[in-house]
């Protein structure tokens, strides 16, 4: 992994104003916004696009989140921060100004070092792209600090492919091909030696899913004999591939200038077809792209399948574990979730939630079949 060491990532370019619609603000009449206890407003120059909202600086979490600006204004002075993109127990999104430029400032509330150790993988994905930009549009790196958890990057055009992890509708054919494009050439791309590593260790996680329940002695024979076979067909070298990690339509932009992948905290290289199985996994609703998915993962041989079927069996098992987890905590409190469940807002209610957990726990029936007809090919 390339280091993450000093604050200031990617060396400044000159601004650049962009006319039209889309999240590019036009450079406001005021100057640097005074950090108080109230609103924070922008007066945008006649006749320019301005973002709508405001900060509420008010209350527990309103010094919480003049901490975070604090920190984003440490790194990058002239970030003016217009409004909270999003907020959870472990982050918040900024929108706001860099010159003439629009920018999302990632800051971290939970410094545990799960947490931490992700947004510093982030970082270092980030940086990586200054050197070796990859074949996908990604955000650019404008600063960011990985001791004091903090992120600032371009905030790109375009609307997202979907605004649910799993989403209720089918998306369109043509947003699920675009999406489904753009990760097919990542997984293509093969950046230099020590730029990235292997986020994911498959026997270890294999073997915790197991200890907690959440696989059958069956399913970790058969996981372990699939793992065994890669490894056995390919050869010395490996057979990794450099994936997202995160492959979700949530995590896709859609624009007229060509998809944009966002959220690269979990990048790095896995067996191949990480990503297609995350994306399979999440389009529960879209029997066709599911089939276009599972072909494209099988035309590669039977250690691609293979190693599509252990990734899917992963995937399928974390999703399962983590709305489990987050409905029991829902009914037990209000804490924040931890490390690996879902964030505020992700895990839908009612029927809803009773419909996703039981169309996971079916596609991991699925996903099992097709790893015991796998091993029985071995």
């Amino acid at each position: 992994m390339y280091a993450a060491s000093s604050s200031v990532s990617a060396p400044p370019r000159p601004p650049v104003h962009r006319q039209g619609s889309g999240p590019y603000l036009a450079p406001p009449r005021q100057a640097a916004p005074a950090i108080g206890g109230g609103r924070l407003r922008r007066a945008p120059a006649p006749g320019t696009q301005s973002l709508s909202g405001r900060l509420d600086l008010s209350g527990p979490q309103g010094a919480q989140l003049r901490t975070a600006i604090a920190s984003v204004l440490r790194i990058c002075p002239e970030f003016n921060p217009v409004q909270v993109l999003r907020r959870s127990g472990r982050s918040v999104l900024l929108v706001g100004t860099t010159g003439r430029s629009t920018a999302v400032a990632k800051c971290l509330l939970d410094h545990s070092p799960a947490w931490s150790e992700r947004i510093q993988h982030e970082i270092a994905s980030y940086r990586a792209f200054v050197r070796h930009r990859p074949p996908v549009r990604a955000p650019r790196l404008i600063a960011a600090d990985p001791v004091g958890g903090t992120l600032v990057i371009e905030r790109m055009p375009g609307r997202v492919a979907a605004v649910q992890r799993h989403p209720a509708e089918a998306p369109p054919r043509a947003d699920v091909r675009t999406a489904l494009g753009a990760i097919v050439r990542l997984n293509a791309w093969r950046p230099p030696a020590g730029m990235f590593d292997a986020p994911l260790d498959y026997g270890s996680r294999i073997s915790r899913y197991h200890d907690l329940g959440l696989l059958t002695d069956r399913d970790l024979g058969d996981l372990q004999k699939l793992l065994h076979g890669i490894a056995h067909s390919s050869g010395p070298g490996g057979m990794g591939q450099f994936c997202h990690g995160d492959a979700l339509l949530q995590n896709v932009l859609l624009s007229p200038a060509g998809p944009v992948l966002v959220d690269w905290e979990h990048a790095g290289w896995y067996l191949p077809g990480y990503d297609l199985a995350t994306l399979w996994a999440c389009l529960g609703d879209a029997p066709l792209a599911r089939r276009e998915i599972s072909q494209l993962a099988q035309s590669k041989g039977p250690a691609a399948r293979d190693a599509f079927l252990v990734n899917l069996m992963l995937v399928l098992t974390r999703e399962i574990r983590t709305y489990e987890t987050a409905v029991q905590r829902a009914m037990n409190d209000t804490a924040p979730a931890a490390p690996g469940q879902a964030p505020p807002g992700a895990v839908p209610s009612g029927e809803e939630q009773r419909l996703l957990l039981r169309r996971l726990h079916d596609d991991c029936a699925l996903a099992r079949r097709a790893v015991r007809a796998a091993v029985g090919t071995r």
